[in-house]
């Protein structure tokens, strides 16, 4: 099989907003009729309230806080539109009032201070907002080299995937996957770095970056789960160098050969074992064996082998990491994923990761307490069929923060 045959279909740009150079500054969350009509109704109220107290209690200068609400949620010119008229309403009203002249120019001075205080902090506000879309526009760029939108439609697979870190601020967590279609079939991966943060981040990559490019050299996928190992060791000795902490990757190495025959290869790493659904059914795949994750193959002296089971036509495969099976509600019960699957049993993988997501919100009622990731895949049909709908057309993301769906 040529590389160059291989198809992949991409999710759309998450347009995330104000994350272009001046759109805090251009989109007010506060219209300019909307702001024009309060404001009017604001100093109409100040003023008539000012005129019935008299000079005993003068209200007018309770305007001078209004530009710096404005500050907060409208954009410069708004805020300088605020300020300006604010300083006229405040100038009028000491012309018609009776204070003495040192009073009068007291109250200008002050109302022009703060609303030249309210407009800095209006443009100190957007400068920061503008810096902070800048580096999270690179961050989620820098990410996607990590972890590649899903799905994936290789000759040999349809791969949807559910991704949500733990933090949201975030685009990529301790949750690692990757699909791969090589000479030798399409290589899946679907792992869980120990811990959490930047270093658990780092340690993730070094094995997708070797898993991507073992994946496609190794003709075995022994052979690709020993460039992993190696990976993950040589990155632990540069940890230990640096002075950060040693890690493990737990991890299920999957293949898929030519032929939809050969069934499935897969070699478990201390990673939870696959589920299929498939004919109304669900279950867990029975895994014979369970090697130590990545990392840690010096502490055993077990020489990891590969293990095949059968994947039908129409079959879909769900592998998932333990933030779906260690979830926990309210009472602290962790959550039934078997008892799930087999309601879900007959849907699709789209419409299964759909599933997955709302119930697992509605479980933890949204108190997550680790990263998320699932992936559904499918048998490509090896008769020419075209691809399905659903991969092939509008990758929409599954709803969520850090979504990487179909």
């Amino acid at each position: 099989m040529a590389l160059g045959k291989r198809r992949t279909v991409r999710e759309r740009e998450a347009v995330l907003p104000g994350t272009g150079t001046g759109a805090a500054e251009s989109t007010g969350r506060i219209g300019s009729w909307a702001l024009a009509g309060g404001l009017a109704l604001l100093s109409a109220l100040i003023v008539f309230l000012d005129l019935i107290t008299g000079e005993d209690l003068r209200v007018v200068p309770l305007l001078v806080v209004v530009p710096a609400l404005a500050s907060v949620f409208c954009t410069l010119r708004q805020t300088v539109w605020v300020a300006v008229w604010i300083t006229v309403v405040v100038v009028a009203s000491g012309l018609g009032g009776d204070g003495t002249f040192w009073d009068f120019v007291f109250g200008i001075g002050f109302t022009v201070l703060a609303c030249a205080l309210g407009v800095a902090a209006c443009a100190a506000r957007i400068r920061h907002a503008t810096e902070m879309a800048r580096l999270r526009s690179a961050a989620v760029a820098l990410q996607r080299q990590i972890l590649r939108p899903l799905p994936v439609v290789t000759d040999q697979v349809f791969a949807y995937g559910l991704y949500e870190p733990i933090e949201e601020d975030r685009f990529v967590g301790g949750d690692i996957y990757e699909v791969v279609e090589s000479p030798y079939g399409t290589r899946v991966i679907i792992g869980d770095v120990q811990g959490k943060g930047l270093a658990a981040i780092g340690a993730g990559f070094a094995a997708i970056a070797a898993f991507r490019e073992a994946a496609v050299r190794e003709p075995t996928l022994t052979g690709v789960v020993e460039a992993l190992e190696d990976a993950v060791v040589r990155h632990n000795v540069f940890s230990a160098q640096t002075g950060e902490a040693e890690r493990f990757v737990t991890a299920l190495v999957l293949g898929f050969g030519e032929s939809g025959e050969d069934g499935v290869q897969a070699v478990n790493c201390g990673h939870l074992p696959p589920r299929l659904l498939h004919d109304g059914r669900a279950s867990a795949v029975p895994m014979e064996r369970t090697y130590v994750p990545l990392g840690l193959a010096g502490l055993s002296r077990e020489t990891r082998t590969a293990e095949s089971f059968a994947f039908p036509p129409g079959a879909t495969l769900l592998v998932v990491t333990d933030g779906v099976t260690e979830a926990r509600d309210a009472a602290r019960a962790f959550y039934p994923l078997d008892e799930r699957l087999v309601g879900w049993a007959g849907q699709g993988p789209r419409e299964l990761l759909d599933a997955l997501r709302v119930d697992l919100e509605k479980f933890t009622g949204g108190i997550r307490r680790d990263d998320v990731a699932a992936l559904a895949l499918r048998r490509a049909p090896g008769d020419g069929s075209p691809r399905p709908a659903s991969a092939a057309e509008d990758a929409r993301p599954v709803a969520g923060a850090g979504a990487l769906s179909d």
